[in-house]
Order: C-alpha cells, then structure tokens, then sequence
C-alpha cells in the first residue's frame, strides 16, 4: 500500500498510514549489520535544509515508498527504482540527499559482486512541519510553502498516472452512489467560520487515523488531498500589509493521513 503524503492549512504532515511500528520491532540486524537508531514516531521540521529535501516531488515519492515498506523492511536504490518506475541512476542524488537531512537512514549493507550496497528505511514514522515557520517573519517559510507544493505536485502526478491507466473511476457504483469526489470553490466566510470549517475538515481525518488501514480483501486505497487557506483584502496602496494569516490562532493539531476537498457550489464531480 503506499504511503500517504498530505497537507493541512497551519500545519503540515507527511504521515505513513502503515504499521511502521512492526518494522522498528523487527529491526535490529538487516543483512547482518545493525540497524541503526530506532525509528522515531514524529520528527517535527524547522530547519531550511529538510524543508529543501522534501521540496521535490521525485523525493517525496522515495520517501513514501520507504515509509509503505516499513512492515516489510528496508529497501535497495534498485527496488525503489522499480517501485517508482524511475531509472536507479536517477534516484541516486535524491537518496543521499534524504540520508543527508536525516529522514532516511541506511539499515543494513551487503556485499554484492565485490560492491557495498545499501537498505534504505524512513527515520520516522511522520514527519510535522512546525507552525511557527509560516509565520510572516520566518527565514524559511518560503521554504515549507515550497515543501506543499511538492507535495501538489505529487499527487497531481499520481493522479494522472493512475487515471490514465484507468485505476481510478469518477462514475457511480452499483448502489448509484459516486466513489470519487472532486470539488472547487471558493467562499467569503467569517475568521471563525474558516477555523470551524477546518475543525470539522481535521475531525475527518483524526476519524480515519484512529481507524487504520483497513484489512478488508476488496479495501481499496484512498487518496485524499486537502488545500484550505483563507485570502484576506490587499492593502491599500502606502498602507502596512494585512496581518498574516498563519499568524491566527490556530486550532488543536492533527495527525491527518490525507485530505480532502470538499464542500458547497464549484467544481465537484
């Protein structure tokens, strides 16, 4: 199953929604060598150069193909170029670019045709980007805003791989219910509505979290993707700018494994 990458207004996640628990129970000797340090359950992220490691699609997809595996156990550079579907030699930069932030780690060596070759895990389970660096005064939150729209990327990319090769369906099923949902829109709400909306939108997510992965046989995988954000009025000109929105109270953080775009008239399918 593959992992999950998603993005929440005020705090951001990347969350894998699979028992990496087991794969840091089991761990310990890969191949003969150790394993290293015990993954963690949640690396909270500030800093420019992890927030610069995860701004590209290409290393998101490594990073949630490690963070799927994580019950199976750790992976080579070559078995993750067939589970993306990517040249080995392409992923090579990217890879030792995620070791280098720390959000994989080698977990074993062998010795294969006379060359050294590595398995890679996640060093975490979840990854939360910190509140603060949306602020109007942090040094990098262009940073994680980049970070998100890597993660758009992402799943735009997916998406059009997976239509394409007719895995996804828009159409109503036997019972005449629609399976898939896709909605546009854009409202003008109170600040309080914006954070209620958003409650509601997080109580989704903490549900499904608390749920699982479902161990049904016909279980099908979900994505879901959510941008919530509001816009408030452009200054007039010689006026200061508008307080920044990240800047609000935010509401209780949630450990969200996706997102969804939903809501009243748009674009809904």
């Amino acid at each position: 199953m593959p992992g999950a990458s998603a993005i929440c207004e005020g705090e951001a996640v990347v969350e894998n929604a699979e028992d990496a628990e087991s794969a840091q129970n089991a761990g310990g000797v890969v191949n003969g060598d150790d394993a290293g340090p015990a993954v963690l359950k949640e690396r909270r992220v500030e800093d420019a150069a992890t927030l610069k490691a995860l701004a590209d699609p290409l290393r998101l997809a490594i990073l949630d193909v490690l963070m799927a595996a994580a019950g199976t156990g750790p992976l080579t550079a070559k078995e993750i170029a067939a589970a993306l579907d990517e040249p080995q030699t392409k992923l090579y930069r990217h890879i030792k670019q995620l070791e280098k932030a720390g959000l994989i780690r080698v977990a074993g060596t062998r010795l294969v045709s006379g060359i050294v070759e590595s398995r890679y895990g996640p060093a975490q389970e979840s990854l939360r980007l910190a509140p603060e660096i949306f602020s109007s005064d942090s040094p990098t939150r262009n940073d994680a805003y980049d970070a998100m729209l890597a993660a758009m990327d992402r799943v735009r990319g997916d998406f059009r791989a997976d239509a394409t090769a007719g895995r996804v369906d828009f159409s109503r099923d036997g019972s005449g219910a629609l399976s898939g949902l896709f909605s546009h829109f854009t409202y003008r709400v109170a600040p309080e509505r914006l954070i209620r909306l958003r409650r509601q939108l997080v109580a989704v997510f903490d549900e499904l979290h608390a749920e699982g992965n479902s161990v049904a046989e016909d279980a099908v995988d979900v994505t879901l993707f959510t941008l919530l954000y509001g816009v408030g009025p452009a200054p007039a000109a010689g006026s200061a700018p508008s307080p920044d929105p990240s800047a609000a109270p935010a509401p209780e953080p949630s450990p969200a494994v996706g997102s969804r775009n939903d809501g009243g008239p748009g674009t809904e399918s």
